[in-house]
């Protein structure tokens, strides 16, 4: 080392400076693991519990509020109703109610001739978003059928 004009020797992680990282990552190691040792070791402390406050007593000049339990109320229901055209096929209707209002042949017929007939008809009852998302699809239905049928959703009263 004197031959280069250094005094003193220099260590081993100045020639090789990946040693020093690889020191550092090697101390990190072994002190995760000297934590994860003694946590395995251990047992659990018991869970602390809240300190519990006697009363005091009351001399006459304490107001007490009730807490009342919050009632909601149910969500606002629609009506889906369709409305009579003259060019829609009773068939289509049918098939419509049966879709995407879930009703039997039977009960799909009844529908459609009260449409028919009366110039609208009850589909269900629904809430709003749900309501929203039928009239939708039958109006999409319609469309995609070529036909003019008419859906809408109104508030159950």
């Amino acid at each position: 080392m004197r031959a280069f004009g250094l005094e003193k020797p220099l260590g081993a992680l100045s020639y090789f400076p990946w040693r020093a990282k690889a020191c550092l990552f090697h101390q990190q190691a072994v002190c995760t693991l000297a934590r994860m040792n003694f946590m395995a070791t251990q047992p659990p402390a018991p869970p602390r519990t809240p300190r519990v406050t006697r009363p005091r007593p009351d001399d006459g000049d304490s107001v007490v509020l009730e807490r009342r339990p919050q009632k909601t109320q149910p969500p606002q229901m629609y009506r889906v109703l369709m409305l009579n055209d003259d060019f829609t096929p009773m068939e289509f209707v049918i098939v419509v109610l049966q879709e995407f209002f879930s009703k039997d042949r039977e009960t799909a017929t009844q529908i459609m001739l009260k449409i028919h007939l009366d110039g609208k008809g009850v589909c269900g009852v629904y809430s709003r978003d749900v309501a929203a998302t039928k009239v939708d699809q039958v109006l999409d239905a319609a469309h995609s059928a070529g036909h003019p049928l008419q859906c809408i959703s109104e508030p159950v009263e």
